[in-house]
Parts: structure tokens; sequence; C-alpha cells
């Protein structure tokens, strides 16, 4: 049986934990994924070890923040004047917000506190600075046409 290439399909189940072991993603509700091979939908160290395992093979696959989300910043946490916010908003804590960067590419904001005058919003991605554990378990190879 031959390992994933470049292109091919592999079908997946996953579980993701943090450094402190809590769950923050799997495929126990969702079911196996399907994961192109070379199209940057995962991260490239879980992709490099997926073209290594045969099917029916799980591995365990520790990715340090740098190699997962990121190292978090402090420069992306920001306080948002309220009138800058659409009258229809009824700000929340833990609530997503769409924003435009400088360069005018999109991101989320997660509204992380809730004043008078302003909100403050965190552009981090939430698992940004954390070290994840994936368990992937290799299920089934879709050779490329």
């Amino acid at each position: 049986m031959q390992n994933a290439k470049q292109g091919d399909t592999v079908v997946i189940e996953y579980s993701v934990r943090t450094s402190n072991g809590t769950v923050v993603g799997d495929t126990e509700a969702s079911g196996p994924q399907e994961i192109k091979i070379g199209d940057g939908a995962i991260f490239p160290l879980i992709e490099k070890k997926l073209t290594e395992m045969k099917v029916g093979d799980k591995e365990s696959v520790a990715l340090d923040s740098d190699n997962a989300f990121g190292a978090r910043r402090e420069e992306m946490v920001v306080d948002i004047p309220r009138q800058s916010l659409p009258a229809e908003v009824d700000p929340q804590p833990g609530m997503a917000l769409q924003a435009q960067q400088e360069d005018g590419s999109a991101i989320t904001l997660y509204i992380v506190a809730v004043g008078d005058e302003t909100v403050k919003a965190d552009g981090n991605h939430p698992l940004a600075g954390e070290d994840l554990s994936f368990d992937v378990t290799l299920r089934e190879i879709k050779e490329a046409a």
C-alpha cells in the first residue's frame, strides 16, 4: 500500500488538544474529513506526517505555537470606540466582528471586554500562543487523477 502524495485526497479523523489537554477540535461529531495534500488546508507538519502514514495508521503530532497559529501579539488587541460600531450591534464578549486591515485584507476580531465608551477586541486567533497536539488517523487515500 502506498503513501499519499501531492494532489491526493486523504480521509482523516483527528482530535486537537492544547498543552493542558483541553480538546479544541475533533471529528467526533462531524465525521471524517477530506484533505487534499498540497492545498494548505492543514498545517504543513500535519500534511507531511500524512504523507508518511499508511491507511489505518494513527499518529500524534506536536506543534509548537510557531507552527500552529503563531505567537500571541498584544498589538492585535485594540480598543474600538463604540460609536464606530454599527448602531444595531449590541457588543458582547466573545462576539466576532469583521474588520478591514490597512492592506485591505479582512480580519476577524473577537470582543473581549465591553466598556461604556470603547470595546476591546482581539485580532489574534483564539489559539494563538498555544502549543497543540494532533492525534490523526488516516482512513483512506484517494489518488489524484
